[in-house]
């Protein structure tokens, strides 16, 4: 017996009991509303994407092809039409999740408005849009397992068989999967990085993702001016985030600890040594230092540390920031996600300035001699110039192989009269197969790009402007996307069902029976779409 059929025959029962009373309740109905809604809570949406994220991580040890993808969503209705196009294009979401980027929560979600990427947005923005993201999906479910109801009706009407529907119904893969969400640098305290954590677990996140920046200074990555914390600091917002998937019950959420250091040259506080090569002392041999040898070499309030033997004075900035060595940002990233692993975290973010294969798998290959399965979450960002970094990649490479490069200046490489040179197509080969190299060479286990639906939504937003309000009027909008919707079968063209018509009508027709009033009937405009393509 399929489980439509076992919910029906459980509610039937049910129904049975009531003497009567629910004898307007029909047991295929409550079925189907049951299926419709698989997942009761975020809890619920938590451990079940927990589990997935895990198999994955699995997946990829043993092989390095079996990498993951993302792309960031600002808006639950972005998040369901990515995942729409995911299952239509590619047959299954396996692999595939979603990522909650800050950034875009600051920029795009605020009620002060666009804001930059500096954790000043309100912190209840973060676990409201993943509510919202997870509403999205399982709507998109539920329209979806509601048009399978529809044939299933229909053939039993016809007297065909029902088993194929029925296997479609039973095996139906959830547009439903896991989130990263960015908890940015904890918004607060290692008490207030536990309670939003638990907020957003509540609401469905399976994974956070934390940063080793000072909260109360965070910048976005790729900014100038990033402090860093002492990993004592750091590691206590890890262990708060763990507390709080235990205490939910979600025992095997995944922590990504993100290190900044590879751009951060700053530090809030030195912090306190209390053994010898203890993690303080570790971190504070970074610090940039002169020699001490009498106290006349000290200014008022200079402070003075004991290092290896010697007195040495940390230089401090005006702003009471204290200054790392030049140069020493390398090393710094390897401590820090050795560290994070170490105690407790599941996966590494390392923020780089630009995407290379060979400085991302350094850095990885030498976590990897005290860490073997390390493995990395990736930001493909927009803030690297992608065409230009490439280009000049393949500018150094023929360099040092003795090529031609007479026809090329390496800082002009972005012109565009270099698209259709042979040193662009390689560049764009190798952004083409970027992820699958990394994966493969530099550990990286997860790829996401963090705000592609800002840029995508400003694009489109762009094009259809530029002709609508100009000489092509109407003609814009037709050709350039309602057309581009019914020729590539997107779904939301019949946008009315996508927000749901049809599924209040199921309802309607549920509770009202023949006196339902329902909004899908011929005279629907929707219907104008019903056409051979």
């Amino acid at each position: 017996m399929s489980q439509y059929q076992n919910n029906i025959a459980s509610v039937e029962k049910l129904v049975n009991q009531q003497l009567g009373t629910w004898k307007a309740i029909s047991p295929a109905y409550a079925a189907r509303m049951q299926i419709q809604n698989r997942f009761k809570t975020g809890l619920d949406i938590a451990k079940y994407t927990a589990a997935i994220m895990r198999k994955d991580m699995e997946d990829y040890d043993r092989d390095p092809t079996n990498y993951t993808q993302s792309l960031g969503c600002w808006h639950g209705f972005i998040g369901q039409q990515k995942m729409l196009a995911i299952k239509k294009h590619h047959g299954t979401t396996d692999k595939r999740y979603l990522y909650l980027s800050g950034w875009m929560v600051a920029a795009l979600r605020s009620e002060f408005g666009p804001l930059p990427d500096q954790s000043m947005h309100e912190k209840t923005s973060v676990p409201a849009l993943i509510e919202e993201l997870y509403t999205f999906l399982r709507q998109a479910d539920a329209r979806e397992l509601g048009e399978l109801f529809k044939q299933l009706d229909q053939a039993q009407q016809e007297g065909l068989n029902t088993s194929k529907i029925m296997a479609q119904i039973d095996n139906y893969q959830t547009h439903v999967v896991p989130i990263i969400a960015d908890i940015d640098a904890g918004f607060g305290n290692e008490e207030a990085t536990y309670l939003l954590a638990k907020k957003m677990i509540e609401a469905g996140a399976c994974c956070i993702q934390i940063e080793n920046q000072v909260s109360d200074a965070k910048q976005c990555g790729h900014q100038d001016g990033k402090v860093t914390v002492p990993h004592e600091d750091f590691l206590a917002k890890i262990n708060a985030v763990r507390y709080a998937f235990l205490e939910l019950g979600v025992d095997d959420g995944i922590i990504v600890a993100r290190t900044d250091s590879l751009g951060a040259g700053l530090t809030q506080k030195i912090p306190v040594s209390q053994h010898v090569n203890d993690l303080a002392a570790q971190y504070n041999q970074f610090l940039d230092t002169t020699e001490v040898s009498s106290v006349n070499d000290l200014a008022e309030g200079d402070s003075v540390l004991k290092q290896n033997g010697k007195l040495v004075k940390p230089t401090r900035l005006p702003n009471g920031l204290y200054k790392f060595k030049d140069g020493s940002g390398f090393d710094r990233v390897v401590l820090d996600c050795i560290t994070s692993l170490q105690n407790g975290a599941d996966l590494l973010w390392i923020e780089t300035e630009k995407p290379h294969v060979g400085q991302i798998g350094d850095m990885v290959r030498a976590i990897r001699q005290t860490i073997p399965n390390a493995k990395l979450v990736y930001n493909n960002s927009p803030s690297f110039n992608w065409t230009l970094s490439f280009r000049q990649q393949v500018f150094d490479l023929w360099q040092t192989e003795g090529k031609d490069l007479s026809n090329y200046q390496r800082e002009s490489l972005m012109s565009a009269q270099y698209d259709d040179s042979e040193l662009a197509q390689v560049a764009d080969d190798k952004i083409r197969t970027f992820q699958a190299d990394a994966a493969r060479e530099a550990g990286i286990f997860h790829h996401l790009i963090t705000l592609p639906t800002y840029h995508t939504a400003a694009l489109s937003t762009d094009n259809l402007a530029k002709g609508y309000f100009g000489s092509e009027g109407m003609l814009a909008y037709v050709k350039g996307v309602q057309r581009q919707e019914i020729r590539q079968g997107l779904a939301c063209v019949k946008h009315q069902a996508m927000a749901g018509s049809n599924l209040g009508d199921d309802h309607k027709e549920y509770f009202s029976g023949e006196q339902a009033l329902k909004a899908s009937g011929k005279d629907n405009t929707m219907n104008q779409f019903d056409v051979a393509v």
